[in-house]
This record gives structure tokens, sequence and C-alpha cells, in this order.
């Protein structure tokens, strides 16, 4: 998990990415975080969540953020963010 964190579909995609590769349980996600599940399914559908719960997820994970310089977006992360819009344009 290499990819810069751009847009907040790109923080769903690498929180997925993470649990599925721990093969943790979601219920124990939530446990563990104590946020809901229903908020960690917000987290890795793109959608909003706070900064607290972010951060209460990864821990829960066993990880969690690091700050780098943003540089200018690759031609597949800005492939790949086109694609996003256009599959949350069908969703609406």
């Amino acid at each position: 998990m290499k990819d810069k964190i751009r847009f907040l579909s790109d923080v769903g995609s690498q929180v997925r990415a993470l649990r599925q590769a721990t093969q943790m349980p979601t219920a124990l996600i939530a446990e563990k975080s104590g946020r809901s599940r229903d908020v960690l399914n917000r987290l890795e559908k793109g959608r909003d969540v706070s900064l607290t719960s972010l951060l209460a997820i990864l821990a829960a994970m066993g990880h969690t953020i690091e700050i780098v310089g943003l540089g200018l977006p690759t031609r597949e992360e800005m492939r790949r963010r086109t694609l996003q819009e256009m599959e949350d344009d069908d969703d609406h």
C-alpha cells in the first residue's frame, strides 16, 4: 500500500485492503475501535467519517497514518480517481 491518499475514496480502499489483508472480522475491528460496523462500512466506501473514528479504526488494526508531501498525482492515480467518480455518479 504505497499509493498516496488524495481522496476519501482512497482512504476507503486502503482501509478495506488492510482489513482484508489482516483477515480481521469487521465485528472485531468495531469492538476494538469502539466504533460501529456502520462507521467502518462508511469509511471503506469512501464516505466521510470523523478523524477520531479513522484513527481508532486504524489503531484497532495496528496501523496509523503518516503525513507526507503531496506531489503531483500519477497518471494511474488520475485514472483511478476518474473511474471512481464515474462509479459514484452511477450510484446516485
